[in-house]
């Protein structure tokens, strides 16, 4: 059995990874927002249950056994706040916090009784892929909004970040999965876009929040 505050690091491990595996400290440090001798100190434990590899100066990435114990927290999260939302009729902006607490429930068979009442999803509520019971995810082909061009559609597929600030701004604009955007002008000045949607024929959006949509590019 692991600590909270272990899985907590494995969790981010894993998210933050680079193509390569890895983080360093420093990115760790920022993340969590804790000092870098703190740091240091929980990897080095991490290290020595076999759960990452990691040298001085050098970056850390998780062995394989580390991989599936964080995978097997995001499985939990996501699980539970897919149930939130679709069982208990949250919003997609509520479930974050409450999920960041029952992710350290240990048993097994309560994610698993989960994800058989919601029919094994593949995704959660902001379009973030669920690790499967032996940790494995399943990569989808994602692009950022902000790189689509003029004349273009795309479908909202994910979002980027899943803060309540930012997920409180998509619905005020009635933007959610699966919708069908038409990107109709794109401002060379900051990288705003002028789209258009169901019910909606011109909204304007920020470079950020074109950065903070992941679509799938339908021409």
């Amino acid at each position: 059995m692991y600590s909270q505050t272990e899985e907590n690091y494995l969790k981010l491990l894993h998210v933050l990874a680079n193509p390569k595996g890895e983080v360093s400290i420093s990115e760790l440090s920022n993340s969590l927002n804790v000092s870098l001798p703190t740091v240091n100190s929980m990897v080095r434990n991490l290290k020595s249950q076999g759960l990452v590899n990691y040298e001085k100066y050098r970056p850390i990435s998780l062995t394989e056994k580390g991989k599936k114990e964080g995978a097997a927290v995001i499985r939990k999260h996501r699980l539970t706040e897919m149930f939130l939302v679709t069982r208990m009729g949250f919003g997609w902006e509520e479930v974050h916090d409450i999920a960041e607490q029952i992710e350290h429930i240990k048993s097994s068979a309560l994610f698993e009784r989960m994800d058989q009442l919601l029919g094994f999803p593949q995704i959660d509520p902001h379009g973030s892929p669920i690790p499967d019971k032996d940790g494995e995810i399943i990569i989808v082909s994602q692009t950022k909004l902000s790189i689509c061009k003029s004349g273009e559609k795309a479908k909202v597929i994910a979002v980027a970040q899943s803060s309540t600030d930012f997920l409180n701004f998509l619905n005020s604009r009635k933007l959610k999965l699966g919708t069908i955007l038409e990107i109709l002008s794109v401002e060379s000045f900051d990288g705003s876009m002028t789209v258009c949607y169901i019910d909606h024929p011109t909204v304007v959006l920020s470079h950020f929040v074109c950065e903070g949509l992941f679509v799938e590019q339908l021409n």
